[in-house]
């Protein structure tokens, strides 16, 4: 019994590790496609900032940016859920919920 409850934790623990792994790379990537984007240092890439009010985005370069994350990840994202994208914390916790 002891055996299987180990290796349920084996199991639950590879998961758990699966899955930060890969919001850790989501979060990359979308850090380096604002990077690139928008020209503006890493360093200001946070969750919290805005891509207009803090990274100095206008209309033309969030809808590049949202084009770029369809691409980039596979999906497709609405209008009406494009414009509730205001942040980077907004875009990566959106493709976390639906990159394939």
């Amino acid at each position: 019994m002891l055996f299987f409850a180990a290796e349920f934790l084996d199991e639950i623990y590879l998961q758990t590790q699966l899955k930060f792994t890969i919001m850790s790379e989501i979060e990359s990537k979308v850090k380096a496609i604002i990077v690139d984007k928008l020209g503006v240092d890493e360093a200001e890439v946070k969750p919290e900032a805005s891509f207009t009010n803090d990274l100095g985005a206008d209309s033309l370069d969030t809808v590049e940016l949202i084009m770029e994350f369809e691409k980039e990840f596979g999906i497709s994202i609405p209008d009406d859920k494009a414009e509730k994208i205001g942040t980077v914390g907004d875009a990566i916790a959106y493709i976390e919920e639906n990159a394939k």
